[in-house]
């Protein structure tokens, strides 16, 4: 094959790629995820080898780090079930023991099934009532992962999400919440649909025409929970194009609080998932408040998705790699275990 036609087929499959929701993205090329599955994997060594990290004279950090940030959490997974028949003790809470601090809340990230950490996440976001956090999550994962989702809430806090929901929110904020855990968003089927397109955004604009305030909030759930995120970039720019405002405009004079700022958080996501990300992890570190459990758990779960994109849009919005953003910022072993799953600097 000449090197031409070579360039065309690539800038075919390119152009059919960006076409393809980043799911498909990730079904096609591998990954965009930093973390990848060990291929030289052996549980049995892996086991020896945490075994020995604790239970020398003092706690072999660098092992530990290196190992979990190292291995899929699949392969974490394979490795605490085998520890627990070996040793009969349990991998998370004998790593909870030797560790502390911020390590501990990342070791503890990297150890659970992702979507059992999620369930956590999304229990502490309630009790603090963190808009951003729990849309972040419920906005950002598949069908298949809300409900396993559910079914680790149920287990872990023997409650259900939605009743909690119910009793710790309210109005459109609650609305907005109970409909992304009823995972009912579109897969892009590679078609756009005109017709589709039109009629929502005749929707989202109201009966009031160009006024923002004729938004009717029922009608924004819906079709905000339920379409696909490429869908919706073109309502988006259509809704723009009608009324000569942006959505968000729109949604900040219909939504008032925990509502609004749900709301604004989920159009940042769907406008682009990666800079949403890329913002997030910068004010984890640089916003008024840091959140080093934020930090921690936008590199645990998007490391095995779209890091790769996260550290792209980083990047190029702050003019620094996030690897030399985290390794500025942050220290000791909770530094190397960021940066394990950061992976490389970006040139």
């Amino acid at each position: 094959m000449s090197p031409v036609s070579g360039l065309q087929k690539l800038s075919l499959a390119d152009e059919i790629l960006g076409h393809l929701p980043l799911v498909d993205k990730t079904a096609v090329w591998g990954t965009l995820g930093t973390i990848r599955p060990h291929l030289s994997f052996e549980v049995e060594k892996d086991v020896q080898a945490l075994l020995k990290a604790v239970s020398g004279k003092g706690v072999a950090y660098g092992t530990i780090i290196d190992l979990l940030t190292n291995r899929s959490n699949k392969q974490r997974q394979q490795i605490a079930e085998e520890f627990l028949d070996f040793t009969k003790q349990d991998l998370l809470k004998t790593l909870e023991a030797a560790v502390s601090g911020n390590l501990e809340g990342v070791i503890v990230g990297l150890l659970r099934p992702a979507a059992q950490y999620d369930a956590h996440e999304i229990n502490v976001a309630l009790k603090g009532l963190e808009g951003d956090t729990l849309i972040e999550i419920l906005s950002t994962r598949t069908s298949q992962q809300i409900r396993e989702i559910l079914d680790f809430y149920k287990h872990d806090f023997h409650s259900d999400l939605e009743k909690d929901v119910a009793s710790g929110t309210s109005d459109c904020f609650h609305d907005l919440l109970v409909a992304l855990i009823k995972g009912n968003r579109e897969r892009y089927p590679g078609v756009i649909d005109y017709v589709l397109i039109r009629q929502d955004t005749k929707a989202l604009v109201g009966t009031g025409g160009s006024d923002p305030g004729s938004l009717d909030d029922s009608e924004w759930i819906r079709i905000l929970t339920q379409r696909s995120h490429e869908h919706l970039n073109r309502v988006f720019r259509r809704y723009h194009e009608m009324t000569g405002f942006q959505i968000e405009e729109a949604m900040a004079k219909i939504l008032q609080g925990k509502a609004q700022e749900a709301g604004l958080t989920l159009v940042s996501v769907l406008r682009n998932t990666p800079l949403y990300f890329a913002t997030k992890l910068y004010q984890a570190v640089k916003g008024p408040v840091a959140s080093p459990r934020t930090l921690a758990r936008i590199l645990i779960s998007r490391s095995e998705t779209d890091l790769l994109s996260i550290r792209a849009e980083f990047r190029k919005h702050y003019g620094i790699s996030l690897y030399s953003f985290i390794r500025a910022e942050t220290n000791g072993n909770y530094q190397a275990a960021l940066l394990g799953l950061c992976r490389a600097e970006d040139l």
